[in-house]
C-alpha cells in the first residue's frame, strides 16, 4: 500500500503545496490536487513538480467537460515532461451544478464523454494520428463548421506513452466503467466496512470487461489522520466535509454523494442534513452526520486503533491510502503510517 494526501484547495495554494513538498522525505508517495471551482489544478501541480523531485503528482479532478480530450492529453503530458514522468491524471464527470452552473456546458452523456477522453488520451499519447467522430470530432468536420482542420497528432514526445489514468466515480454504472478502462479508481466518502455492499457487484462486473494489459484496479481512499489518545475528537472535523457533499453537492435527487449515503445505510440522516444544507443552515447539517459515518471514513485515535483501521482500508481493496494528517507534526504522522505499509 502507498500513501497519498489530497492537498487543501480553499487556502494558499503556494503554502498547501510547499507543506506537501516537505513530506516527501517523510514518506508521501503522492499527492492529489482538487480544482472545483477555485483555482486550476494544472498551474498549482506544476508548480508542485517544480518542488518535489519524487512525489507522483495527480489531479483529483479535471472534469471530462470543460477541457477537451485534446487539451487533458496535452495538459498530463506536459505534467509529465516537468515533473520527470510522475504525473497522474485523475478525471470524472463532476456533477450538473458545477459543469453546468460554473463552466456553462450541458450535463450529458456522462460515462460516454469519461470513455471517449480516456480512449483519445491515450492514443494520443502513444502519438498516433487523430481522425475520431464521437462525441468529440477531431478534426471538426464540415457538417459541423469545420474547414481548415485536418487529423493531427500530438506535436511533442511525452516521456511516457501510457499515464496512469484514474477515475472518480460513486455510481454503479460509472464504477463499472471505471473498473473496465482506469488504471485506477478515486471513490469519495470511502467507508471500507460498506464498500463492498455498495460497489462489489459493479467493480466485478467492470472487471470481468477489463483489458488484462490494464493489470489490477488500483484505488485511493482514507480519510483524516491522527494518531494519539484524544485523537479521536478529530473526528468531528469531518462532520462539515460531509455535510457538503451530502448536503450541498446538487440538488434534491441530483446528488451522488446523498446517494452514496443512502446506500451505506444512513437514509433518514441523508435526507435530514440534505434538507438542513439547502436551507443555509450549514452547522446544523453537519450537526447531523451520523457520528459512525465520521468515525469510518477517518484514521483517528490512539495507535493500535488506527493501525487497525488502516489495515481495514487494506482488506477493502484499497492500494495507495489517502490522508489528511491534522496536528502540529504532520510529518511524523505520516512517516509512523508509512511505516506501518
Amino acid at each position: 500500500m502507498e500513501l497519498s494526501m489530497m492537498l487543501d484547495y480553499a487556502g494558499d495554494p503556494r503554502r498547501a503545496a510547499d507543506e506537501a513538498a516537505a513530506l516527501e522525505s517523510a514518506g508521501l508517495d503522492a499527492v492529489w490536487v482538487a480544482e472545483a471551482w477555485g483555482f486550476d489544478s494544472p498551474t498549482i501541480m506544476g508548480y508542485l513538480a517544480a518542488r518535489t523531485e519524487r512525489l507522483r503528482i495527480g489531479s483529483a479532478i479535471m472534469n471530462v467537460y470543460s477541457r477537451t480530450p485534446g487539451l487533458i492529453a496535452q495538459t498530463a503530458a506536459g505534467l509529465d515532461a516537468v515533473s520527470g514522468g510522475r504525473a497522474l491524471l485523475g478525471l470524472g464527470a463532476s456533477g450538473p451544478q458545477v459543469v453546468e452552473g460554473w463552466h456553462g456546458k450541458p450535463y450529458d452523456k456522462p460515462l460516454g464523454r469519461t470513455r471517449e477522453t480516456v480512449e483519445l488520451c491515450r492514443r494520443i499519447w502513444r502519438r498516433e494520428t487523430i481522425d475520431h467522430h464521437g462525441i468529440t470530432d477531431m478534426p471538426l468536420p464540415p457538417e459541423k463548421g469545420g474547414r481548415h482542420g485536418k487529423p493531427l497528432k500530438i506535436l511533442t514526445r511525452p516521456v511516457r506513452d501510457s499515464i496512469p489514468v484514474y477515475i472518480a466515480s460513486l455510481g454503479p454504472a460509472n464504477v463499472r466503467l471505471t473498473a473496465e478502462i482506469a488504471d485506477g479508481w478515486l471513490p469519495t466518502l470511502f467507508i471500507p466496512e460498506k464498500a463492498a455492499s455498495v460497489w462489489g457487484g459493479p467493480l466485478a462486473e467492470g472487471a470481468a470487461e477489463r483489458p488484462p494489459e490494464l493489470g489490477p484496479l488500483h484505488t485511493v481512499a482514507g480519510g483524516l489522520l491522527a494518531i494519539g489518545e484524544d485523537a479521536a475528537a478529530v473526528r468531528e472535523r469531518a462532520r462539515p466535509q460531509i455535510a457538503l457533499y451530502v448536503g450541498g453537492m446538487g440538488a434534491v435527487g441530483k446528488n451522488f454523494y446523498n446517494d452514496l449515503a443512502v446506500a451505506y445505510g444512513y437514509g433518514d440522516a441523508a435526507r435530514r442534513i440534505q434538507e438542513l444544507y439547502l436551507a443555509g443552515r450549514t452547522r446544523d447539517a453537519a450537526a447531523a452526520v451520523p457520528e459512525e459515518f465520521c468515525e469510518l471514513m477517518t484514521l483517528c485515535g490512539p495507535e493500535g486503533y488506527v493501525r487497525e483501521r488502516v489495515e481495514a482500508f487494506r482488506e477493502a481493496g484499497v492500494t495507495m491510502l489517502n490522508v489528511t494528517p491534522v496536528g502540529p507534526e504532520p510529518a511524523r504522522l505520516i512517516e509512523t503510517v508509512k511505516n506501518w505499509l
